[in-house]
C-alpha cells in the first residue's frame, strides 16, 4: 500500500533510500569518499525534514506489513512540471513490480497538483535503469557531468496524459 508519510516516517524513509541507493553505489564503485553527493551517501534526516517541512515536497512510501520498503518525493516546479526524487525500493524486495507501482503512482499525484510533465535524473551508465525509465515512457532529454560526481548524470522527462 502506497501512503503519503509523515514527519515520523522521516528516520525510516532515509534508512530505505540510503540502503537502495547503495546497490547503486556498490555496482558502479561509488563510495562516500568519490562521491559524497551522491543519493547513498548524501540523504540525512536534516535533509529530508527540510524537504518536508521548508519545500513542502509530497512524500510517499510503498508500506508491507507498516514497514516502508519503497519511497518517492516530487519537485513541485512552477512550469506545470514535477521532479521525481528518490524514487527506490529496498534490494530485497525488488522485482516484484514495486519499483512500477511507486512510478505509477507519481503519475497520479504527479497530476494532483497540476503538473503535465514529470522528470527525474539518473546515473546515465545505469543503462539498466535507463532502459526501465524508456520502458515507462520517459525520453531522455541529455546529460550533465559535474566535478563532484564521477559519473554523467543523464536527465529524462514524460509527458502525463
Amino acid at each position: 500500500m502506497i501512503k503519503e508519510i509523515s514527519k515520523n516516517d522521516i528516520a525510516e524513509c532515509v534508512r530505505v533510500i540510503r540502503k537502495s541507493f547503495l546497490t547503486v553505489a556498490e555496482d558502479f564503485g561509488f563510495t562516500a569518499e568519490n562521491a559524497p553527493r551522491f543519493t547513498a551517501f548524501a540523504v540525512t534526516e536534516d535533509r529530508l525534514l527540510y524537504q518536508f517541512d521548508v519545500e513542502k515536497r509530497p512524500m510517499y512510501a510503498y508500506f508491507e506489513n507498516k514497514n516502508i520498503i519503497g519511497y518517492y518525493s516530487l519537485l513541485i516546479k512552477n512550469n506545470s512540471e514535477c521532479e521525481l526524487n528518490n524514487l527506490c525500493v529496498l534490494p530485497e524486495y525488488r522485482h516484484k513490480n514495486i519499483g512500477t507501482i511507486l512510478l505509477e503512482n507519481s503519475y497520479e499525484n504527479a497530476k494532483k497538483f497540476g503538473c503535465n510533465k514529470i522528470s527525474i535524473g539518473i546515473v546515465e551508465e545505469n543503462y539498466l535503469l535507463r532502459k526501465w525509465y524508456e520502458k515507462n515512457g520517459f525520453i531522455h532529454t541529455g546529460t550533465e557531468k559535474f566535478d563532484f560526481f564521477p559519473f554523467t548524470c543523464g536527465y529524462m522527462k514524460k509527458y502525463l496524459a
